[in-house]
């Protein structure tokens, strides 16, 4: 979304592929730079805009110099105040269809009036800073509503191009359409498919011809044609110049309700066209994006003096606008200058627009129209499974009105995002042998909204049986807790078993005393079992548990998905660590890296230690086989908070050695005897830890790691690869409790996580 910033600070714009903003030269010479783009750009802009702004008038059914008093005061008035300073204004087919509506209803200088109320609304949506809350309009609507409009142009404009009066409504346009075939004015149809030709061959011819305007060489070649070869086709008409058009806003006979409404529906419409055309524009340069605030505060001026002077609703135009970026536009210089040219050639040559055919503009109009209908957006829509909202939307701004249109496919949109969003999806699963549990699956949002189906599903379920509740839920509330908690009781009293297991984001136990609210998505692991057994989370029974229960349930839960993993590490691994951790329980290397398959060489013992060269030919050979064999890049040594080798060596030294563990184990000890002496001795990773605030116990366990770490430096295979710097070491510290992980060099500590309490600042030795 485009990032509202101050135009006054911002940086200068500047055309795709040039570096953003001028050299610094001076004020003047930037003016003079700014002003080499913008005076070229500017002259395109307008060679665009003139036709355009004339056949939209044409449509909507306004005086045929309407569109170029909107054209005029789009570009200057909207130009200088807007925040985006790169879109350029003006009248816009999208709003063809309301205006049209509003003309027949109330008559053109009331329209006018509406346009300037418009406008008021717009002012005070701008001062009120909703700038970014009128794009708060799914893009499925928008862009159905273009493709709405495109066919509502094209359904009035092609009986103009048959030489035929078009209705009212598209309804009557339709049935119309028969009899304005039949009676077709070859004259007028020629004329308007040889526009349509002209513009849709247009960018297949060479480049230096492409350097005019496509919709302006249509008109001229089309008005040419008709001087020539048809001279009573209808044209347009009107009397006197740009300044004898202007007309000011009559108050309306009564019926202000629907005055009103159209007020604020055409403030509402143009204010989101104009919004989404500034987004889209700022995609397309690199300069400062728009502040919508002041472009709301622009448009709203510019529709004030439009509707005053007699002109055409003013809007942010994405076809003008897109030519102004491609034409190198620099500043909002570009977009003023092509509201200067459209006045000047509005005052001083209106006798050559009365020389354009009615056929001409609308074979532009039918080309303007189809290209509002994209087939991208259709796909798009059938893709993500909106196609109901694009279609409905269409439909209603089709036969209904642009308004209602619109409301309807944003009502239906945000009701098809709350379905989507409080949908669960709850399936109860036979045993699959020679696994004997009924397994019911529970995804989504689990909500009082999800209890009818929930109850369905559970009902189901055969009595006596072993039953998992897999439950993978982003929201669960108060009422779908109680359902499953009362299910699980009635169905226990029968005989059964019930184990509820969590993978979603949500704690189950904490539903039932708690106001629900959408986790953070989690990609932790299933809690362990042995938190099960002993009453964790979701736990009030206690059925069998084994390992083969936790194979099951990864074949069941996980294998595909780690399929996908390891398919590449089938034929061998290329770990690039070999961590050496203790064999306790509560260390998972894997969880608390980050890492998965294949990246880890894991060496587990007792205290996790590294013994001198010969002292255990498990160790050496794992340790050259990781530096030797597999190349490893690192060395990772990590202890724990609590560890039990480390308590059973200070109850050694203490004469407390406990119960034997049997000759093995105490020999073992011999390994991380030295660590209690440098403990003894003050090794500096024992004082930064004692400053830490760690137990002497856990101070042991650091000091281990440390000791550790200098033996691989001493080591006849690890030693010279960390001289060479092929092989890095590094000391872990896992504190059990806070769940972090500390850093040990062989001379302090370091907390890694920057938003732990404990980091206010790096414990190091002193």
């Amino acid at each position: 979304m485009a990032q509202a910033s101050d135009p006054s600070t911002a940086p200068s714009h500047s055309p795709p592929g040039k570096p953003a903003g001028i050299p610094p030269a001076g004020k003047a010479s930037r003016l003079a730079g700014q002003l080499r783009a913008d005076l070229p750009a500017s002259l395109v802009v307008f060679l665009v805009a003139l036709p355009l702004s004339l056949g939209i008038a044409a449509a909507s059914g306004a005086p045929v110099m309407a569109g170029l008093i909107a054209a005029a005061v789009g570009g200057i008035v909207a130009g200088s105040l807007g925040g985006s300073p790169l879109q350029v204004s003006g009248p816009a087919a999208g709003l063809t269809v309301i205006v049209a509506g509003l003309v027949q209803e109330f008559g053109w200088q009331v329209t006018c009036l509406i346009t300037a109320g418009a406008g008021a609304v717009q002012l005070l949506l701008g001062v009120s800073r909703v700038g970014r809350a009128a794009l708060a309009v799914s893009p499925v609507v928008v862009k159905a509503m273009l493709a709405g409009i495109g066919i509502t142009i094209m359904l009035q404009q092609v009986h103009v191009l048959l030489g035929s009066q078009p209705a009212g409504s598209a309804l009557e346009n339709l049935a119309a359409l028969p009899a304005a075939i039949t009676n077709v004015e070859l004259h007028a149809a020629l004329l308007g498919l040889a526009v349509v030709v002209i513009l849709l061959g247009w960018k297949h011819l060479p480049a230096p011809v492409r350097g005019v305007p496509g919709p302006l060489a249509a008109v001229v070649a089309g008005t040419a044609l008709s001087v020539a070869f048809a001279p009573s086709v209808e044209r347009i008409s009107f009397t006197g110049s740009i300044l004898d058009a202007v007309a000011l806003p009559e108050l309306p006979e009564g019926n202000w309700r629907a005055v009103a409404f159209a007020v604020l529906s055409m403030a509402l419409i143009a204010s989101i066209e104009s919004l989404l055309s500034a987004v889209a524009v700022d995609k397309m340069h690199n300069g400062c994006r728009t502040n919508l605030n002041r472009e709301l505060l622009g448009q709203g001026a510019a529709n004030i003096v439009s509707g005053t002077l007699g002109g055409l609703p003013v809007t942010g135009v994405i076809v003008r606008s897109a030519t102004n970026v491609e034409a190198g536009a620099a500043s909002r210089a570009s977009a003023i200058l092509h509201g200067v040219w459209v006045l000047a050639f509005s005052a001083f040559f209106a006798g050559l627009i009365q020389l354009i055919p009615l056929a001409v503009l609308a074979g532009l109009l039918m080309v303007i129209g189809a290209r509002l209908i994209k087939v991208a957006d259709i796909r798009t829509s059938m893709r993500t499974g909106d196609l109901l909202i694009y279609t409905v939307t269409l439909a209603c701004v089709v036969f209904l009105n642009l308004l209602e249109g619109v409301l309807i496919g944003l009502a239906l949109a945000a009701a098809s995002v709350l379905w989507r969003v409080l949908k669960a999806s709850v399936h109860a699963h036979p045993p699959v042998p020679p696994s004997v549990l009924w397994r019911v699956a529970i995804t989504g949002s689990c909500s009082f909204f999800a209890l009818p189906r929930l109850n369905r599903v559970l009902q189901s379920v055969p009595e006596g049986r072993d039953v998992v509740v897999e439950l993978k839920a982003d929201y669960l509330d108060h009422a779908f807790h109680e359902a499953v908690v009362a299910w699980r009781k009635q169905y226990e009293a029968s005989g059964g078993t019930v184990l509820v297991e969590e993978h979603g984001n949500t704690l189950f136990r904490d539903a039932g005393h708690r106001a629900p609210k959408r986790q953070e998505a989690s990609e932790l692991p299933l809690p362990p079992r042995a938190a099960r057994k002993s009453g964790g989370p979701g736990r009030n029974v206690e059925p069998v548990h084994s390992i083969l229960h936790g194979i099951n349930k990864y074949h069941r839960r996980f294998a595909d998905k780690v399929q996908p993993m390891v398919q590449d590490l089938t034929d061998g691994q290329d770990p690039d660590t070999l961590f050496v951790a203790c064999v306790d329980s509560r260390v998972n290397p894997n969880l608390i890296t980050s890492s998965g398959p294949g990246d880890l060489l894991t060496l587990r013992n007792i205290g996790n230690v590294v013994c001198q060269d010969g002292r255990d030919a498990s160790i050496d050979a794992v340790l050259s086989f990781a530096v030797k064999g597999l190349d490893v890049d690192s060395i990772v040594v990590c202890g724990h908070s609590n560890c039990g080798a480390m308590k059973a060596v200070i109850a050694d030294a203490g004469g407390d050695a406990g119960p034997s563990l049997g000759a093995g184990f105490d020999a073992w000890l011999d390994h991380a005897r030295p660590s209690y002496r440098e403990l003894q001795e003050g090794h500096p990773v024992a004082l930064a830890a004692a400053e830490a605030g760690f137990s002497r116990l856990d101070q042991l366990g650091m000091v281990n790691v440390a000791v550790q770490l200098a033996k691989l430096e001493s080591h006849p295979v690890v030693g010279p690869a960390l001289t060479r710097g092929t092989v890095q070491a590094t000391g872990l510290f896992y504190d059990i409790g806070s769940a972090r992980v500390l850093l040990v060099t062989t001379s302090g500590i370091e907390f890694l996580d920057p938003s732990h309490p404990a980091t206010a600042g790096t414990a190091t030795a002193r």
